[in-house]
C-alpha cells in the first residue's frame, strides 16, 4: 500500500541546507540534498568501534565545515546496523550505521546516517532520500532556504594583490 503525504503540509528544503545534528554535538553542517542517492552519509574520520555494555558503538571526528581542519567534533553513537555502500565511483565500501537527529529549519527528524570519509567530496553530509522521503519537497532551484552561513563556517578569502606599474616593468 502506497502512503499519500499532502505535499502542501511538508517543509520546502533546497538541494543544499545547513543542518545541525544536536545528538552528536553538531551545530552546522553543510549538506547536500541528493535524492539519488539511498542512504545519507557523514563525513567521519579517526572512526573507532568500540564496546559499550556490550553493544557496538563508534568513536569518530568530524570537521564539519569545509576547507577548516582545525574545528573538529568527537563524537560517539551507538551502531545499529553495517552496510555495504556503493559510493560514486561505484566502489563498495563497508560502513557503520547510526541513528541521529537532523536539524533542518524547523523541523527535527530521526534518520539513518552512514559513517564514511568525505574529504574529496563537496559536501561533509549527503542526505538522502530515505531521509526527506514524506517529510520535505526538495526545491531543486533552490539553496540554502532555512539558514545563512554560520560565522564559523565563513571562510576568508584572501584578497590577491595587485601589481603596480613599477613591479610589473620589474618582472617584463
Amino acid at each position: 500500500m502506497t502512503r499519500t503525504v499532502r505535499h502542501e503540509s511538508l517543509p520546502v528544503i533546497g538541494w543544499r541546507e545547513w543542518v545541525g545534528l544536536p545528538e552528536l554535538g553538531i551545530p552546522a553542517v553543510k549538506a547536500k540534498i541528493d535524492t539519488g542517492a539511498r542512504t545519507s552519509a557523514l563525513h567521519a574520520v579517526n572512526v573507532e568501534r568500540f564496546q559499550r555494555r556490550g553493544e557496538a558503538w563508534v568513536r569518530f571526528e568530524v570537521h564539519p565545515h569545509q576547507r577548516d581542519l582545525e574545528n573538529s567534533v568527537i563524537a560517539e553513537a551507538a551502531v545499529i546496523d553495517e552496510r555495504t555502500v556503493r559510493n560514486s565511483g561505484g566502489h563498495a565500501e563497508h560502513r557503520p550505521v547510526i541513528k541521529t537527529q537532523v536539524e533542518i529549519g524547523e523541523s527535527v527528524v530521526e534518520i539513518e546516517l552512514t559513517l564514511t570519509n568525505r574529504a574529496l567530496m563537496g559536501f561533509r553530509m549527503l542526505l538522502g532520500r530515505e531521509a526527506v522521503r514524506h517529510r520535505f519537497l526538495v526545491d531543486p532551484g533552490d539553496s540554502f532556504l532555512h539558514h545563512e552561513t554560520p560565522p564559523e563556517a565563513r571562510v576568508k578569502k584572501a584578497k590577491k594583490k595587485k601589481k603596480s606599474t613599477k613591479q610589473r616593468a620589474s618582472t617584463e
